[in-house]
Protein backbone atom coordinates (compact mmCIF):
# COMPACT_ATOMS: atom_id res chain seq x y z
CA UNK A 1 0.00 0.00 0.00
CA UNK A 2 1.38 3.40 -0.97
CA UNK A 3 0.50 6.61 0.74
CA UNK A 4 0.25 9.94 -0.96
CA UNK A 5 2.13 12.83 0.53
CA UNK A 6 -0.03 14.78 2.93
CA UNK A 7 0.07 18.52 2.79
CA UNK A 8 -1.85 21.70 2.18
CA UNK A 9 -2.33 20.87 -1.51
CA UNK A 10 -4.04 17.52 -0.86
CA UNK A 11 -6.16 18.83 2.00
CA UNK A 12 -7.18 21.90 0.03
CA UNK A 13 -8.18 19.66 -2.87
CA UNK A 14 -10.45 17.58 -0.61
CA UNK A 15 -12.11 20.67 0.88
CA UNK A 16 -12.61 22.27 -2.53
CA UNK A 17 -14.07 19.05 -3.98
CA UNK A 18 -16.61 18.77 -1.16
CA UNK A 19 -17.67 22.41 -1.54
CA UNK A 20 -17.92 21.94 -5.31
CA UNK A 21 -20.15 18.89 -4.86
CA UNK A 22 -22.38 20.77 -2.41
CA UNK A 23 -22.78 23.67 -4.80
CA UNK A 24 -23.63 21.26 -7.65
CA UNK A 25 -26.41 19.71 -5.57
CA UNK A 26 -26.25 16.34 -3.83
CA UNK A 27 -28.58 13.37 -3.30
CA UNK A 28 -29.43 12.29 0.28
CA UNK A 29 -26.67 10.49 2.16
CA UNK A 30 -26.90 6.68 2.06
CA UNK A 31 -25.24 4.35 4.56
CA UNK A 32 -22.69 2.04 2.90
CA UNK A 33 -23.63 -1.11 4.89
CA UNK A 34 -26.66 -3.38 5.02
CA UNK A 35 -28.95 -3.85 8.00
CA UNK A 36 -30.63 -1.53 10.46
CA UNK A 37 -33.29 1.10 9.99
CA UNK A 38 -31.12 3.68 8.26
CA UNK A 39 -33.16 3.42 5.07
CA UNK A 40 -35.61 5.92 6.55
CA UNK A 41 -33.19 8.62 5.36
CA UNK A 42 -33.28 12.28 6.28
CA UNK A 43 -35.88 13.37 8.89
CA UNK A 44 -39.05 14.82 7.32
CA UNK A 45 -41.77 17.19 8.46
CA UNK A 46 -45.41 16.10 8.32
CA UNK A 47 -45.73 17.58 4.79
CA UNK A 48 -42.76 15.55 3.52
CA UNK A 49 -40.23 18.39 3.49
CA UNK A 50 -36.76 17.51 4.76
CA UNK A 51 -35.40 19.03 7.96
CA UNK A 52 -32.14 20.95 7.58
CA UNK A 53 -29.08 21.84 9.60
CA UNK A 54 -28.69 21.02 13.27
CA UNK A 55 -32.23 19.57 13.33
CA UNK A 56 -31.00 16.64 11.21
CA UNK A 57 -28.35 15.78 13.81
CA UNK A 58 -30.79 16.09 16.72
CA UNK A 59 -33.47 13.92 15.13
CA UNK A 60 -31.01 11.34 13.78
CA UNK A 61 -29.51 10.90 17.26
CA UNK A 62 -32.91 10.58 18.94
CA UNK A 63 -34.15 8.14 16.28
CA UNK A 64 -31.05 5.98 16.73
CA UNK A 65 -31.35 6.00 20.53
CA UNK A 66 -34.99 4.92 20.42
CA UNK A 67 -34.94 2.63 17.39
CA UNK A 68 -37.45 4.72 15.41
CA UNK A 69 -37.88 3.50 11.82
CA UNK A 70 -40.03 6.33 10.48
CA UNK A 71 -38.42 9.43 9.00
CA UNK A 72 -41.51 11.60 9.79
CA UNK A 73 -41.72 13.96 12.77
CA UNK A 74 -44.92 15.82 13.76
CA UNK A 75 -46.02 18.28 16.40
CA UNK A 76 -48.81 17.22 18.78
CA UNK A 77 -51.24 19.55 17.00
CA UNK A 78 -50.31 18.19 13.57
CA UNK A 79 -50.99 14.64 14.73
CA UNK A 80 -54.31 15.66 16.30
CA UNK A 81 -55.36 17.45 13.10
CA UNK A 82 -54.93 14.12 11.27
CA UNK A 83 -57.13 12.31 13.83
CA UNK A 84 -54.03 10.60 15.21
CA UNK A 85 -52.89 10.44 18.85
CA UNK A 86 -49.47 10.60 20.50
CA UNK A 87 -49.22 7.64 22.85
CA UNK A 88 -49.29 8.38 26.57
CA UNK A 89 -45.85 8.80 28.13
CA UNK A 90 -43.98 9.42 24.86
CA UNK A 91 -41.24 12.07 25.01
CA UNK A 92 -40.95 14.79 22.38
CA UNK A 93 -37.79 15.90 20.59
CA UNK A 94 -36.54 19.51 20.39
CA UNK A 95 -36.09 21.16 16.99
CA UNK A 96 -35.32 24.72 15.93
CA UNK A 97 -37.11 26.87 13.37
CA UNK A 98 -35.02 29.53 11.65
CA UNK A 99 -36.56 32.55 9.94
CA UNK A 100 -36.39 36.29 9.44
CA UNK A 101 -38.52 39.32 10.30
CA UNK A 102 -38.44 43.01 9.37
CA UNK A 103 -37.98 45.87 11.81
CA UNK A 104 -37.47 49.59 11.31
CA UNK A 105 -33.91 50.72 11.86
CA UNK A 106 -33.97 53.41 14.60
CA UNK A 107 -31.26 55.47 12.86
CA UNK A 108 -32.26 55.33 9.20
CA UNK A 109 -35.94 54.51 9.58
CA UNK A 110 -35.57 51.91 6.83
CA UNK A 111 -36.78 48.34 7.17
CA UNK A 112 -34.02 45.82 7.98
CA UNK A 113 -34.21 42.05 8.07
CA UNK A 114 -33.32 40.29 11.32
CA UNK A 115 -32.88 36.51 11.80
CA UNK A 116 -34.59 34.58 14.56
CA UNK A 117 -34.53 31.06 15.97
CA UNK A 118 -37.49 29.50 17.79
CA UNK A 119 -37.62 26.09 19.42
CA UNK A 120 -40.55 23.68 19.33
CA UNK A 121 -41.21 19.99 20.03
CA UNK A 122 -42.01 17.10 17.70
CA UNK A 123 -42.80 13.37 17.94
CA UNK A 124 -41.67 10.60 15.62
CA UNK A 125 -44.48 8.86 13.71
CA UNK A 126 -43.55 5.65 15.55
CA UNK A 127 -44.77 7.37 18.74
CA UNK A 128 -48.16 8.18 17.22
CA UNK A 129 -51.17 5.93 16.58
CA UNK A 130 -53.60 6.42 13.72
CA UNK A 131 -51.47 8.04 11.03
CA UNK A 132 -51.69 6.95 7.37
CA UNK A 133 -49.56 3.89 6.61
CA UNK A 134 -46.91 5.81 4.62
CA UNK A 135 -45.80 7.63 7.79
CA UNK A 136 -44.48 4.44 9.32
CA UNK A 137 -41.09 3.01 8.40
CA UNK A 138 -40.68 -0.41 6.86
CA UNK A 139 -39.36 -3.31 8.90
CA UNK A 140 -35.60 -2.99 9.50
CA UNK A 141 -33.33 -4.52 6.92
CA UNK A 142 -31.42 -7.59 8.04
CA UNK A 143 -27.63 -7.35 7.71
CA UNK A 144 -26.58 -9.26 4.61
CA UNK A 145 -23.27 -11.02 4.05
CA UNK A 146 -22.14 -9.57 0.74
CA UNK A 147 -18.78 -11.32 0.82
CA UNK A 148 -16.77 -8.09 1.03
CA UNK A 149 -13.17 -8.95 1.89
CA UNK A 150 -10.86 -7.00 4.22
CA UNK A 151 -7.60 -5.37 3.18
CA UNK A 152 -4.75 -6.54 5.40
CA UNK A 153 -2.62 -3.42 4.88
CA UNK A 154 -5.47 -1.10 5.81
CA UNK A 155 -6.43 -3.21 8.83
CA UNK A 156 -2.81 -3.01 9.97
CA UNK A 157 -2.75 0.76 9.47
CA UNK A 158 -5.87 1.41 11.58
CA UNK A 159 -4.81 -1.08 14.27
CA UNK A 160 -1.45 0.66 14.55
CA UNK A 161 -3.11 3.96 15.53
CA UNK A 162 -3.69 2.45 18.98
CA UNK A 163 -7.44 3.22 18.92
CA UNK A 164 -9.57 0.22 19.88
CA UNK A 165 -11.90 -1.10 17.16
CA UNK A 166 -14.77 -3.39 18.15
CA UNK A 167 -16.83 -5.35 15.62
CA UNK A 168 -20.28 -6.82 16.33
CA UNK A 169 -23.38 -7.63 14.27
CA UNK A 170 -25.00 -4.36 15.36
CA UNK A 171 -25.58 -2.44 12.07
CA UNK A 172 -24.14 0.87 13.26
CA UNK A 173 -20.78 2.60 12.92
CA UNK A 174 -19.96 4.95 15.79
CA UNK A 175 -17.32 6.24 18.19
CA UNK A 176 -18.07 5.72 21.90
CA UNK A 177 -16.50 8.70 23.65
CA UNK A 178 -16.99 7.51 27.24
CA UNK A 179 -15.35 4.11 26.71
CA UNK A 180 -13.06 5.36 23.93
CA UNK A 181 -13.59 2.79 21.20
CA UNK A 182 -14.81 2.67 17.60
CA UNK A 183 -17.59 0.23 16.72
CA UNK A 184 -17.99 -1.16 13.20
CA UNK A 185 -20.37 -3.65 11.61
CA UNK A 186 -18.66 -6.64 9.92
CA UNK A 187 -16.93 -5.68 6.68
CA UNK A 188 -18.85 -8.45 4.88
CA UNK A 189 -22.08 -6.44 5.35
CA UNK A 190 -20.67 -3.46 3.42
CA UNK A 191 -21.29 -2.94 -0.29
CA UNK A 192 -17.56 -2.40 -0.84
CA UNK A 193 -14.28 -2.52 1.06
CA UNK A 194 -13.75 1.13 0.14
CA UNK A 195 -17.03 2.02 1.84
CA UNK A 196 -16.01 0.09 4.96
CA UNK A 197 -12.64 1.78 5.35
CA UNK A 198 -14.06 5.22 4.54
CA UNK A 199 -16.64 4.73 7.31
CA UNK A 200 -13.93 3.46 9.66
CA UNK A 201 -11.82 6.53 8.84
CA UNK A 202 -14.79 8.77 9.74
CA UNK A 203 -15.14 7.16 13.18
CA UNK A 204 -11.38 7.16 13.76
CA UNK A 205 -11.31 10.92 13.14
CA UNK A 206 -14.04 11.23 15.79
CA UNK A 207 -11.76 9.25 18.12
CA UNK A 208 -9.01 11.86 17.77
CA UNK A 209 -11.33 14.26 19.63
CA UNK A 210 -10.59 12.36 22.88
CA UNK A 211 -8.85 14.25 25.70
CA UNK A 212 -5.82 11.98 25.38
CA UNK A 213 -5.39 12.89 21.71
CA UNK A 214 -6.37 16.21 20.11
CA UNK A 215 -8.93 17.11 22.78
CA UNK A 216 -11.52 18.71 20.47
CA UNK A 217 -14.25 17.86 22.97
CA UNK A 218 -12.86 20.42 25.40
CA UNK A 219 -12.38 23.10 22.77
CA UNK A 220 -15.69 22.47 20.96
CA UNK A 221 -18.05 21.26 23.66
CA UNK A 222 -21.31 23.16 23.08
CA UNK A 223 -24.35 21.52 21.48
CA UNK A 224 -23.86 23.72 18.42
CA UNK A 225 -20.40 22.18 18.03
CA UNK A 226 -21.96 18.80 17.16
CA UNK A 227 -22.27 20.04 13.60
CA UNK A 228 -18.65 21.20 13.65
CA UNK A 229 -17.43 17.81 14.87
CA UNK A 230 -19.37 16.00 12.15
CA UNK A 231 -17.81 18.27 9.54
CA UNK A 232 -14.37 17.52 10.95
CA UNK A 233 -15.00 13.78 10.85
CA UNK A 234 -16.32 13.65 7.30
CA UNK A 235 -13.71 15.99 5.81
CA UNK A 236 -10.97 14.28 7.84
CA UNK A 237 -12.04 10.86 6.61
CA UNK A 238 -11.88 12.08 3.00
CA UNK A 239 -8.37 13.46 3.64
CA UNK A 240 -7.33 10.15 5.20
CA UNK A 241 -8.77 8.21 2.26
CA UNK A 242 -6.69 10.26 -0.18
CA UNK A 243 -3.58 9.62 1.91
CA UNK A 244 -4.25 5.86 2.01
CA UNK A 245 -4.98 5.49 -1.72
CA UNK A 246 -8.66 4.90 -1.04
CA UNK A 247 -11.16 6.60 -3.33
CA UNK A 248 -13.10 9.27 -1.42
CA UNK A 249 -16.70 9.72 -2.55
CA UNK A 250 -16.88 13.51 -2.58
CA UNK A 251 -20.57 13.47 -3.54
CA UNK A 252 -21.31 11.23 -0.55
CA UNK A 253 -19.30 13.47 1.77
CA UNK A 254 -21.07 16.53 0.40
CA UNK A 255 -24.46 14.92 0.98
CA UNK A 256 -23.40 14.18 4.57
CA UNK A 257 -22.28 17.72 5.43
CA UNK A 258 -24.68 19.79 3.30
CA UNK A 259 -27.29 20.12 6.04
CA UNK A 260 -24.72 21.20 8.61
CA UNK A 261 -23.52 24.02 6.36
CA UNK A 262 -27.05 25.24 5.76
CA UNK A 263 -27.60 25.51 9.50
CA UNK A 264 -24.87 28.16 9.52
CA UNK A 265 -26.24 30.05 6.51
CA UNK A 266 -23.64 28.59 4.13
CA UNK A 267 -20.72 30.18 5.94
CA UNK A 268 -17.79 29.11 3.77
CA UNK A 269 -15.30 30.07 6.47
CA UNK A 270 -16.94 27.48 8.72
CA UNK A 271 -16.05 24.56 6.45
CA UNK A 272 -12.48 25.81 6.18
CA UNK A 273 -12.19 26.01 9.98
CA UNK A 274 -13.52 22.46 10.15
CA UNK A 275 -11.07 21.44 7.42
CA UNK A 276 -8.20 22.80 9.53
CA UNK A 277 -9.22 20.60 12.47
CA UNK A 278 -9.78 17.69 10.06
CA UNK A 279 -6.24 18.07 8.77
CA UNK A 280 -4.88 17.86 12.32
CA UNK A 281 -6.90 14.68 12.88
CA UNK A 282 -5.71 13.05 9.64
CA UNK A 283 -2.11 13.95 10.41
CA UNK A 284 -2.48 12.56 13.95
CA UNK A 285 -3.73 9.18 12.68
CA UNK A 286 -1.05 8.95 9.98
CA UNK A 287 1.68 9.81 12.46
CA UNK A 288 0.37 7.53 15.23
CA UNK A 289 0.19 4.58 12.84
CA UNK A 290 3.66 5.24 11.43
CA UNK A 291 5.25 5.54 14.87
CA UNK A 292 3.64 2.30 16.05
CA UNK A 293 4.73 0.51 12.88
CA UNK A 294 8.32 1.74 13.33
CA UNK A 295 8.35 0.59 16.97
CA UNK A 296 7.18 -2.89 15.97
CA UNK A 297 9.80 -3.07 13.24
CA UNK A 298 12.51 -2.03 15.66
Amino acid sequence: MTRQKTGADVYQLVTDKIIQAIEAGTPPWQKPWTGGAGSAGFPRRSNGEFYKGINVIILWCIAAENGFRSSYWLTYKQAKAMDAQVRRGEKSAPVVKYGTFEVDDPDSGEAVVRPYARGYRVFNADQIDGLPDYFYGADPDEPRDLGTEPNGDLDQFFAATGIEIRTTDEPQAFYHLLDDYVHMPPIATFHSANGYYASLAHEMVHATSHAGRLDRNQRFCRKADLAFEELCAEIGSAMLCVSLDLVPDFAQSAAYVEGWLRSLRNDKKYIFRAASEAQKAADYLLQASSEQTIQHAA
